[in-house]
């Protein structure tokens, strides 16, 4: 047993294959993939609902992220007044308006 021991000592530690520069190489691809698949797309869709947000106008028909639909009434600097119904109108803040509303009654025939 005390053979065995002295070769497992007297062996030469194992060096890691490769260099520094494989390491950061990797690190920085890493990087670049996240880029192009998750913050360039995220980016791109936070100007688009920008965009969106600051076209709208008085008269355009809107859905919310709650689902509600309706049409803008009036606009102020940080919300919306919707006309839902005949004479009822609700004040929306402009982040939850999602979408253009296409007409509902038409959505549910499909």
């Amino acid at each position: 047993m005390t053979t065995l021991t002295s070769i497992m000592l007297e062996a030469a530690p194992v060096q890691p294959e490769g260099t520094g520069m494989s390491s950061i190489l990797m690190i920085v691809a890493l990087f670049v993939v996240f880029y192009f698949f998750m913050i360039r797309p995220q980016n791109k869709e936070r100007k688009r609902m920008r965009d969106f947000i600051n076209s709208l106008a008085v008269g355009d028909k809107v859905k919310t992220a709650s689902g509600v639909y309706g049409k803008i009434k009036e606009i102020k600097d940080t919300c919306v007044y919707l006309e839902v119904a005949d004479n009822v109108k609700i004040k929306v803040d402009k982040n939850y308006i999602v979408a253009p509303a296409e007409n509902p009654a038409q959505e549910t025939k499909k």
